[in-house]
Parts: C-alpha cells; structure tokens; sequence
C-alpha cells in the first residue's frame, strides 16, 4: 500500500518513508503494472465517449483522435458507446455496466437534458462539448459558434460578396442554430438580406449538402458564395459546382465550418472555420480526470479559441458583364 501510494503521488506519505521506496524502486527498475492498476481501479478510470448515428464521421474522428491522445496522459482507459434509440435511463444503464465513472457527450447529446439529469442522479460525471445551455453545476467545453459564424459571414461580405447561401446543419444540433443566427446577424448588420430562399436545409451529411447546393445553384439569381455549416456539406456544394462546370472560386466562393481533414484534401482547398475538435475532446478527459481524482476543478467551463483559415476556395465574387452600348 506505502508503495502504491508513493507511485500515486499520494500525500499522506512522509518524505523518509517516499525517499526509501524511490530508492529501492530505483535499484529494482520496478514498473507497475498497468493490468493489475486497471483491475484495481477501473471504477474510477474508465471514462465513455457517447455519440449518436447523427455525428459525422470526420467529426467523430476528431473527438476520437483527441481524446486518444490525451487518455494515457490522465491514465483514464476510454470507452466509445454509440446509443441510438436509447432513452436515457437506458444509456444511464450502459454506462452502468460498463463501469464508468465519466462520460463525454458531443453533440446532440450535450443538450439532452434528461441524459444529463439522469446521470448527475447517478453520481456519473459528465462533460458536454458545445452545448447550448451552460448550467453552473456542470462541465462544459466549448467555442462561440455565433460569432465564429458571423466572423466568416463578413469575411465573405468584405470579399464584396452581396447574394450569399446558407446551408444549415441537423437541426437536433444545437450549434446549427447558433451558426445560423451568426450568418443572419451579419447579413442584417451589413444591410443585406437574408431572405430564406438563400438559406437551405441540410444535416451535416455530405449528401445533404449535395442536395442543398443543388437547390441554392437552381436559384433564378444563384450565389456568388455559399456558406456550410460544416465541412462535409461545403465540399458537397464543390462538388456540385465542378459537375455543373461551375468554377471555384472564380464563379463561386464555398466555405465551410470545422476544419476537419477533409478541408485540406479536396480541391480547392477549402476555406473554413477552425474549430479545435481534438483540443475539446482533450480538455474533457481532462475535467473529467479532475473531477473523479480531486472532486472538481477551478474552471469547468472552458472555451476555447477558433480560427478563420483562408484556403484556395474563396475569391472576390464575379464581375457582372456590362450590358447596353
């Protein structure tokens, strides 16, 4: 137990017994067990990202990637459980057998309120990344979606872009709705319209956004921009845009939001709004381990910084040619 302790960095050792152990540790190149501390303390080490089918895969990934990076880090072993169709006292159920003592919640689930009453009653830790509502007993992790948004709206409209798309994202994520509130507010704030037949549904998948630029391209006046809620759907409306012969970003600009692998590997390469996915996933496991080892933490709300990133698909919009003599 003195042993387990000392590796532990447990406090209540005092500094002659801890020298006597470092030593003898020191002479017998001793390493613990990383089996024997995980059946001895899984309880509180195993930590479960929660995602639904409606998460898209590079998003996901990203999550994945982050919080695979960081789990050793915090010696939490990481658990994924995809729960569709689940009520929540089902998941809470799942979670149970699993032996979790955390859990991360992207979107949607982050604004799933019952979830979260669910297992706050069941002393289970949770961190929502991105949600809507940010309640002062709660961790949370987190961008500003608005004004993100709304940053590139401008970005597009200081180009000298005026007739701009909107593609908006599954409406069961929050964030959709923040974007879309960004975009608008723009637009107003710069005397421009923003009428809905500019602004189109989508669902974050790469085939709605194929369906959507086909409806903003089918406008008797089309887009000299279009604006996607993320990633996937930007470089749906590319793709659009290169069967249609459509060049971009001569004859049209596209943008999207996320900043996921995919922006760097189509063509052109896509200009779009970094939000820092694997920090976020990071930064939970990080509350999380400070939550289930020291019983909370001085910050658990924590925002984090996004990036406009310029690539090769955004132009000034085209000249119109001159009519008359």
């Amino acid at each position: 137990m003195t042993v387990s302790r000392v590796i532990n960095k447990q406090s209540w050792v005092s500094p002659k017994t801890r020298s006597r152990v470092e030593e003898a540790i020191a002479a017998l190149n001793y390493a613990p067990s990383a089996v024997a501390r995980a059946l001895a303390g899984s309880d509180d080490r195993r930590v479960a990202l929660l995602y639904r089918a409606s998460t898209t895969s590079a998003y996901l990934g990203e999550l994945l990637l982050g919080a695979l990076d960081n789990a050793a880090d915090h010696r939490l072993h990481l658990v994924v459980e995809r729960c569709d169709g689940a009520s929540a006292e089902e998941i809470v159920a799942q979670v149970q057998h699993a032996r979790v003592s955390g859990v991360i919640l992207p979107p949607p689930l982050c604004d799933w309120r019952e979830l979260i009453e669910a297992l706050a009653a069941k002393k289970i830790k949770a961190v929502s990344i991105a949600p809507d509502i940010v309640d002062s007993g709660e961790l949370t992790i987190a961008i500003d979606d608005k004004h993100a948004a709304f940053e590139m709206t401008r970005h597009l409209i200081e180009l000298g872009h005026r007739n701009i798309g909107f593609i908006k994202g599954n409406p069961q994520h929050r964030a959709s709705a923040r974007r879309l509130e960004g975009f608008r507010q723009a637009m107003r704030a710069n005397g421009l319209s923003d009428d809905e037949q500019w602004i189109v549904p989508g669902d974050f998948s790469y085939r709605s956004g194929l369906d959507a630029a086909e409806r903003l391209l089918d406008l008797p006046v089309r887009p000299t921009a279009i604006f996607a809620c993320n990633d996937d759907m930007a470089a749906a409306a590319i793709t659009i845009a290169h069967q249609r012969q459509i060049d971009v970003p001569a004859q049209l600009t596209v943008c999207g939001f996320d900043d996921t692998p995919l922006a760097n590997a189509i063509w052109p390469t896509l200009t779009t709004i970094h939000q820092p996915i694997r920090d976020m996933s990071r930064e939970a496991l990080a509350l999380l381990a400070a939550e289930i080892r020291e019983g909370g933490t001085a910050n658990p709300h924590v925002k984090l910084d996004y990036r406009l990133i310029r690539r090769q698909s955004d132009a000034v919009p085209p000249r119109r040619p001159k009519t008359g003599v």
